[in-house]
């Protein structure tokens, strides 16, 4: 299962990891009363919340002044304005089952096709995938949007789980403290994907030089292998608020 926020070992980690502008902060009890709360100009971010980290992704962009919403049934994408979507980590094939049951597949197709920004982590980053590789038999439905090949578990199971820091093509003096768990990495980018980040591979292979791509983006379309809120490091979601302010202002 995939490790939260009430987890000792990651509250540790967080405790020693960097951090940037953001500093903690009171939230209320309930982030879905965050709409409410913040101010009319804020934009809205909906978090899937069907399986896995969706409470983390909410928790860092409430703190970076985002409006924040979970989206559970059709009425919560349908039925509200949203400025942004966020497809978090977790377990892809259940959340596959959930969201094909509750009829989200088509409203979240809709919505990337939208071109609003739309935010994919891990399992979030398969689901976003025009390809996928390493499915189980059968294959799963995806989203799709983001022209790239994804592999499931690429880097292992869940004893394989790392953490790394990671060089970033928007914030090159930085290196983003990351957390990887079961990941995926991508294998093919189509030619209007931009690679934002990489993972070195020559230690593990013995191959000089070989690398794979781990957060890429497409125009309004992000997606990470990873896991950016299981640390302290907002650089991630700030840069994808600001994807989404930008967009909210057009």
């Amino acid at each position: 299962a995939l490790m939260t926020v009430r987890d000792p070992e990651i509250d540790e980690r967080r405790a020693k990891a960097p951090r940037l502008a953001t500093e903690a902060v009171t939230l209320p009890s309930n982030l879905c009363d965050t709409v409410a709360s913040h101010s009319k100009d804020a934009p809205t971010i909906g978090v899937l919340a069907l399986q896995g980290g969706y409470h983390e992704h909410m928790v860092m962009l409430s703190r970076l002044g985002c409006a924040v919403c979970e989206i559970r049934q059709l009425a919560d994408i349908d039925g509200r304005h949203l400025d942004g979507l966020v497809i978090p980590g977790g377990e892809s094939t259940t959340m596959g089952h959930l969201a094909r049951r509750l009829g989200l597949f088509e409203p979240l197709r809709k919505f990337v096709k939208s071109g609003k920004p739309v935010l994919g982590t891990c399992a979030g980053l398969i689901f976003l995938a025009d390809e996928v590789e390493g499915q189980k038999q059968g294959g799963q439905e995806l989203v799709g949007g983001l022209d790239v090949t994804v592999q499931r578990n690429f880097f292992g199971s869940q004893v394989d789980s790392f953490e790394t820091e990671l060089q970033i093509s928007f914030m090159p003096e930085h290196k983003a403290h990351t957390i990887f768990i079961r990941a995926p990495a991508i294998l093919r980018t189509g030619p209007d994907v931009e690679v934002l980040s990489r993972v070195d591979l020559s230690a593990r292979d013995g191959e000089a030089s070989r690398s794979v791509p781990v957060a890429v983006q497409q125009q309004h379309v992000l997606g990470l292998a990873f896991h950016p809120e299981l640390t302290n490091d907002d650089c991630w979601h700030a840069y994808f608020a600001t994807m989404v302010r930008k967009c909210a202002c057009k």
